[in-house]
């Protein structure tokens, strides 16, 4: 028996049997007749069909923006959808008074998303209102008529409005959003679990599903489907046994503002700018990321860099599998239909240890790399101790540099150190032309990616003008 999916819808409450593997963007449109939620691209691409969603946590509510055409409905459940009618008031809301006083809209179409995810943005508890706050929360949307230029205008009037009022709770005392959002957290607890969240799926687990509603969307409102994300057992970061332990729910904004991830990798956040949009960051998963295969997964590369440890567990126990060597070939993977990656398991670090990560692509966020890099260094006495590279966008599998990391361990850093470390990583790699690029391309960039990053990592022994004549 299909369990009713139960769910608060801006103000009301919602009772649906829709089918879980509908696309919460066509059940607003279709079944609820709410227009104000864009379809674009279906592909997570353009941001016009962002909503809000709310989540219990901690008994709290964290409030985030995703793109509706990725997410389904089905993972609605015990949740806080709002969408941008459910942020209209009386009067203009001060991001809506904003957008008008800068003349920050055109044809409009794009407008609704762009509110939704600016209001996301000053929901957050601690918002920074920084020269880079409107960048950062539009960094999932794709305008042709503004030139954004007028909606980065907006922060200064957010800055005269709401200041360091940042947080839900702010909002309601200024009237920035509606005053029904104050009994959201009781009126969420009051809805029961579902008591089989699994399902039983045939066809399709989900978990943040940016990637299979791209691959499958059209199928999945049609097929048996299990919503992996109703189940918080493997989802969370946490230190066990040596190891920061992380499930394999977790998504890419949990992992990267966790205080064990900030410990470890500082720049995190400068680096999940690179990788994906504010939307994407909270559905994706690592999990999914790794699962998927793909040759140039910017997480994936990461976490191959950081000498992670997956766990697969199947109905008889469990085994750990090294992330290096996971990858066989082109979407073939060291795994069994059986079993189910739960954890990955990231080793601790001594102090010492630097980490890196580098992307290219065609826009600076919000796309597909056409190369990626990530390092981990440890380094003493101008020697390199231990490294583990990955790379992305130039083998058929993310690629583990085995023999290069060989190569350098005991190395002394320098200049000509590094030009026989690249000319041995144009050795192990094997790129194609594609829509990202040729091959010589793609060789030229890891080439200069490898500068940039020692160069970054090492400072105080390499400079960007050692590798390039001034003209």
């Amino acid at each position: 028996m299909v369990q009713k999916t139960k769910f608060i819808l801006n103000s009301r409450e919602v009772i649906t049997d829709a089918h879980p593997g509908t696309l919460v963007l066509d059940f607003l449109r279709q079944n609820e007749k709410m227009m104000g939620t864009k379809e674009g691209c279906r592909e997570g691409d353009c941001g016009a069909c962002t909503v809000i969603i709310g989540e219990l946590a901690n008994d709290k509510i964290s409030y985030k923006p995703i793109t509706s055409c990725l997410m389904p409905t089905g993972e609605l459940h015990g949740k806080h959808l709002v969408t941008i009618e459910g942020l209209n008031l009386p009067k203009l809301s001060p991001v809506q008074e904003a957008i008008v006083e800068e003349g920050a809209t055109q044809c409009g179409f794009c407008t609704p998303g762009i509110v939704v995810s600016l209001t996301a943005a000053l929901m957050e508890e601690e918002s920074d209102i920084s020269k880079d706050f409107v960048s950062r929360a539009l960094s999932g949307h794709l305008c042709r008529c503004t030139g954004y230029r007028s909606l980065k205008a907006c922060e200064s009037h957010f800055k005269e409005s709401i200041g360091k009022r940042s947080g839900v709770n702010a909002l309601i005392d200024m009237g920035g959003i509606p005053n029904y959002f104050r009994d959201i957290l009781s009126r969420l607890k009051k809805i029961p679990s579902l008591t089989s969240p699994n399902g039983s799926a045939e066809h399709f687990f989900i978990a943040g599903g940016t990637d299979i509603y791209i691959q499958e969307g059209d199928i999945l409102r049609k097929s048996s489907v299990g919503i992996l994300n109703l189940n918080p057992e493997i989802k969370g970061v946490s230190r066990k046994n040596g190891h920061i332990q992380v499930g394999s729910l977790t998504t890419f904004e949990e992992f990267a503002a966790h205080p064990e991830i900030t410990d470890i990798i500082p720049d995190i956040e400068k680096y999940m700018f690179l990788i994906a949009s504010w939307q994407i960051r909270t559905r994706a998963t690592l999990g999914g990321n790794i699962i998927n295969a793909s040759p140039i997964g910017d997480m994936t590369i990461l976490l191959m860099a950081l000498d992670s440890l997956l766990v697969l567990q199947n109905g008889t126990g469990s085994r750990k599998v090294p992330l290096t060597s996971f990858y066989k070939g082109y979407k073939q993977l060291d795994k069994t239909d059986s079993e189910i990656l739960t954890e990955i398991l990231i080793p601790s670090f001594s102090p010492d240890t630097k980490i890196h990560f580098e992307k290219i692509s065609k826009r600076k966020c919000l796309d597909i790399a056409s190369v990626n890099l990530a390092l981990k260094v440890v380094e003493k006495n101008n020697f390199i101790k231990d490294i583990c590279m990955a790379a992305g966008g130039v083998a058929p599998v993310p690629l583990y540099l085995e023999k290069t990391c060989k190569f350098l361990k005991d190395q002394t850093i320098s200049k000509d150190l590094l030009y026989d470390t690249i000319a041995l990583i144009q050795e192990e790699i094997s790129p194609i032309t594609d829509i990202r690029g040729s091959k010589d391309y793609k060789r030229l960039l890891i080439h200069q990616l490898v500068i940039k990053s020692f160069v970054n990592l090492f400072p105080n022994r390499l400079s960007i003008e050692e590798f390039y004549e001034k003209h």
